[in-house]
């Protein structure tokens, strides 16, 4: 049984288009993050209450890697981290510090 060309064509196509390679877009690398907290830019949570909206801003705008919000009275330790964004808060749970350590 012979095919016809049209068929041999078709089937030429159909192994070709299998092995075709195709290259992932290229995207840009992103920018490496330095983990190095900058309380500065942290500094508009003062006097607002704490909450887990707050937390994440304050963190992202100080390009922290970690946030510990600190409330009265408690136990912490007192290592310091070049990366943590620490929030002090007071008895209503207003902030009253930021700082990094």
């Amino acid at each position: 049984m012979r095919l016809p060309p049209i068929g041999l064509a078709a089937a030429a196509l159909l192994l070709l288009s299998s092995c075709a390679y195709t290259a992932a877009p290229t995207l840009p690398a992103p920018a490496p993050l330095s983990g190095r907290c900058n309380a500065a830019p942290a500094q508009f949570a003062v006097g607002r209450v704490a909450d887990a909206a707050l937390e994440l801003d304050a963190k992202t705008r100080a390009g922290a890697q970690i946030v510990r919000v600190l409330r009265p009275n408690q136990v912490v330790t007192m290592d310091f981290s070049a990366e943590r964004l620490n929030l002090t808060l007071d008895a209503s749970g207003r902030v009253t510090r930021v700082n990094c350590g």
